[in-house]
């Protein structure tokens, strides 16, 4: 049984006293929870860890796995300097799992490593595996931008090479939940903050990982979460073994969830294979969301999957068009997202052409293949995209900001040549001031700079 199970760590810096400094004793459970999951780990004798953390060399379009003979680390940028950790890498597992998840037709390597350091998420958890006498190589891995189930089958990948290699391994899945739980938090309240840390941690106790893959992405994202991906690819690395669960610790002291679990491995079970469960309920998603889109969404995805399948644009529009499409011009945005984040937003504030529907034709190209954010979108993830169609109002001027309301109002600042534009109703930005601040950002206008303000309203279609 060389996966001889996981843990599931949180990764706050005030939780080790060098950083805490006596603030560690307000989430005294969580460090309790530490201590008692390495002393597990140390019993269990692993050759290897693997470890994964949302804060190492993250791309959105690769898994990094760290390259090297080993590195080192430390807290200074916490003010400890002194805490300082230096580890092996298992070369050989490493080029293994590479091997295996290109194989599988992942994007995953050792290319682009930026900085080489260890990140906080873990040094942190190996700090406290160190101090149980846990002092073996590990092999590091990086997160992505790709689905749940891409992060599930790097798991897998990591199990399999384990497996071909005869080793003793333990998966260390660092991670916190969500970051918005207390008004009072650095990150503020939203409802979603709770729900997202009773969700994972009813996932983790009852052993249910169908759950952690088919969260849905809105719900994660207003719960600014942080470590799910992460507990993605634990959950790929237990793929098919029972697992005996214990959630140890769960604390949101601090306005950010702390949670700490242990998952003995028990044996194999072929009923706790989740990768072709969690395919299903994608493809239900999406059918369910795509069976609902209104004539705006249906006539921005032909266009982008025309161009990207054919690389022409439409010659001609559909001839069941609504009037609303046809006989107006308008300014529109039309943005995309895959599993959850965004892929693509692009738009144009006045008309450029002599309907919204063709508008709308040339954003959805736009926004698939020239957001400078994104690379194009690829044949392949254009059943995974999801749309929203944005037809913007006529902007009028605004006084002051208290004549904004950034869930009612998208708003548009300007500084001679310089125009920034932010949409309303987007997630995370609720005040005033957050909205002009980004929409200053985008235009490159500084906030010392004099600029003029407008609010436009729009009609979102989804």
């Amino acid at each position: 049984m060389p996966m001889l199970g996981a843990i599931l760590t949180p990764h706050p810096p005030v939780l080790l006293p060098e950083v805490g400094r006596g603030r560690e004793r307000a989430i005294a459970a969580t460090g309790q929870a530490m201590q008692a999951a390495a002393a597990a780990v140390a019993a269990w004798k692993p050759d290897v860890l693997i470890v994964s953390s949302p804060h190492t060399i993250l791309y959105g379009d690769y898994f990094h796995i760290s390259p090297g003979k080993g590195a080192s680390g430390d807290m200074a940028a916490f003010g400890a300097p002194q805490v300082r950790l230096t580890v092996r890498y298992d070369a050989p597992l490493r080029e293994e799992i590479v091997r295996r998840a290109e194989k599988a037709g992942l994007q995953a390597g050792t290319r682009g490593q930026r900085d080489p350091s260890l990140d906080h998420g873990v040094v942190i958890p190996l700090s406290f595996l160190r101090k149980a006498g846990v002092d073996c190589p590990i092999v590091r891995l990086g997160l992505s931008g790709f689905s749940a189930l891409s992060h599930y089958r790097l798991g897998q990948c990591a199990a399999e090479a384990v497996n071909a290699l005869g080793r003793r391994a333990v998966f260390v899945a660092s991670g916190d939940l969500s970051h918005k739980l207390k008004e009072d938090g650095p990150y503020g309240f939203a409802p979603e903050g709770p729900v997202f840390d009773e969700a994972v941690t009813e996932a983790i106790q009852s052993g249910d990982f169908l759950k952690l893959l088919t969260m849905e992405p809105s719900l994660c994202e207003r719960a600014a979460e942080c470590g799910l991906r992460s507990f993605q690819i634990m959950a790929g690395a237990l793929d098919g073994l029972a697992v005996k669960p214990r959630l140890l610790s769960h604390e949101g002291t601090f306005g950010v969830g702390y949670a700490v679990a242990l998952l003995p491995v028990t044996g194999t079970d072929s009923r706790r294979r989740f990768a072709a469960a969690c395919e299903q309920a994608q493809r239900e998603r999406l059918a369910k969301r795509r069976a609902q889109e209104d004539p705006w969404v249906r006539l921005a995805r032909l266009a982008l999957e025309t161009y990207v399948r054919t690389g022409r644009r439409l010659e001609r529009l559909p001839g069941d068009l609504p009037g609303e499409l046809t006989g107006r011009a308008a300014g529109t945005f039309v943005s995309l997202h895959r599993d959850g984040r965004l892929r693509g937003c692009i738009g144009t504030i006045a008309p450029t052409e002599e309907n919204a529907a063709w508008e709308i034709v040339r954003n959805a190209v736009s926004a698939g293949t020239h957001d400078p954010r994104f690379p194009p979108v690829r044949p392949e993830e254009l059943d995974e995209l999801e749309y929203s169609v944005d037809v913007l109002g006529a902007p009028e001027p605004v006084e002051w900001p208290g004549q904004l309301d950034p869930k009612r109002y998208g708003v548009i600042v300007s500084c001679g040549g310089r125009r920034g534009l932010l949409l309303p109703d987007l997630d995370g930005v609720d005040t005033a001031e957050a909205q002009l601040q980004i929409a200053r950002r985008k235009g490159g206008i500084r906030a010392d700079e004099p600029y003029t303000i407008e609010r436009f309203q729009v009609v979102r279609h989804l």
